[in-house]
């Protein structure tokens, strides 16, 4: 192989790795890995293939296939070809898909068999998730509220399969917790859609925020984050410190309370600071998750 191969192949797999959002990888990584040792109380095998799983194959999956089958609309997307989401070019495409199938599987043989029927109920639901948001026929993403639900699937599961790997019983906080952090991935969804409205709409893409327009769908989100975080008031302590992770999520949205239609390109800038503020309420999570482990 020439050199010059060797460049061009080397491109071609930062594309792919681009694809999966690195910069995102914890946001799916974390909860399986808090769940399962929040429960176990131990480090084992286990743990560490399914952190690693949800890290970074999961994540190819989800995004390498969004970006594949979204490349005509992402063409008229500014905010594709960096952080937030790669530009594939398409005769890479099968490549993509090639390399979510092939780390994706190792992985998952795995969790089958080390698990349980409830593990592999809700990792076939979380699996399901992935493909369903954006592989032709079903498209979930172009459904309203059907997308918002899905995408806070892709989040959530990885917790509740990480809380059934380890067999955990379903307390009353456990169930609240995973309810708060459900409605917390609605909001983030319907958020970071209302930036793209123009795009979508001009794609074709029937997301919540081009159905029910940019101001009520930020205006949702806001709702939807305070839910997250009344609800986290009644869980067991440390929980309802937890509830303080909902605030700067609200405030960062807030100035976007009466946005239209035409200036919803603009909440780029709030969905920027969000992708930062996950890092910062992850950090405070992890304080409380320690805090409840001493306890």
């Amino acid at each position: 192989m020439t050199s010059s191969a060797r460049g061009s192949v080397g491109r071609d797999i930062a594309q792919i790795v681009l694809s999966s959002r690195p910069i995102s990888w914890i946001n799916t990584a974390f909860p399986f890995a808090a769940a399962y040792l929040l429960s176990t109380r131990e480090i084992d095998l286990t743990l560490i293939i399914g952190t690693l799983y949800f890290l970074v194959p999961y994540n190819l999956a989800m995004y390498g296939i969004n970006d594949v089958f979204d490349y005509a609309s992402d063409l008229a997307n500014p905010r594709k070809g960096g952080i937030e989401g790669a530009l594939l070019s398409p005769r890479i495409h099968r490549a993509t898909l090639w390399a979510a199938v092939v780390t994706n599987i190792p992985f998952l043989v795995y969790l089958v068999v080390v698990g349980n029927p409830a593990s592999w109920f809700w990792l076939a639901i979380s699996v399901f998730a992935v493909i369903a948001y954006s592989a032709p026929g079903l498209r979930f993403k172009e459904r309203a509220f059907l997308d918002s639900t899905t995408s806070s699937l892709h989040f959530v599961t990885p917790a509740i399969v990480g809380l059934a790997l380890a067999e955990a019983s379903a307390t009353p906080t456990a169930v609240i917790v995973l309810i708060a952090f459900f409605l917390w991935g609605m909001a983030a969804h319907a958020f970071g859609a209302v930036q793209d409205i123009a795009p979508d709409r001009e794609g074709g893409i029937g997301s919540v925020a081009t159905v029910i327009g940019a101001r009520a769908t930020v205006r949702l989100s806001i709702a939807l984050w305070a839910l997250a975080g009344v609800a986290m008031l009644f869980t067991s302590w440390p929980g309802p410190l937890g509830a303080a992770l909902a605030l700067p999520y609200i405030v960062n949205a807030a100035p976007w309370w009466n946005v239209t239609d035409e200036t919803s390109a603009g909440t780029n800038r709030a969905w920027r600071r969000f992708i930062f503020l996950n890092y910062f309420a992850g950090f405070l999570a992890t304080m409380i998750l320690i805090l409840a482990w001493v306890s």
